[in-house]
């Protein structure tokens, strides 16, 4: 059965817009490669952190909402403790409330960007 899952991960704030792009489609292709659909993906840029980590003050934020097995967990987490230019990530599984609530979210998101055009 598949669920909704949630994965936020900071980059290290040294790193060029093209190596953030490539690490962040790095994570994206192993779950759409492990059966996974990519729901929303969002770049909250550079923001600072509540408190240093591994010595720096801010880092480069994505949000990554997708469905899929509970197993394909694991793998993508074991994939960002291994990549170096992720300094913390955290993945949750959405209820009904959280799945109402990040539709909403990406509704205000997609308003917001219509009337900046």
């Amino acid at each position: 059965m598949l669920r909704n899952y949630e994965t936020v991960f900071i980059l290290n704030p040294v790193l060029s817009d093209e190596q953030t792009k490539e690490a962040v489609s790095k994570f994206t292709a192993h779950l759409k490669s492990n059966g996974a659909e990519i729901v929303a993906e969002e770049s909250w840029g550079l923001k600072k952190l509540a408190y240093p980590i591994q010595k720096k003050k801010s880092g480069f934020y994505f949000l990554v909402e997708f469905k899929g097995a509970s197993d394909l967990t694991s793998s993508l987490e074991v994939l960002l403790k291994r990549d170096e230019r992720v300094m913390r990530f955290l993945t949750v599984a959405l209820d009904k409330h959280a799945l109402a609530y990040a539709g909403q979210r990406r509704e205000r998101l997609n308003a917001n960007s219509k009337e900046t055009k």
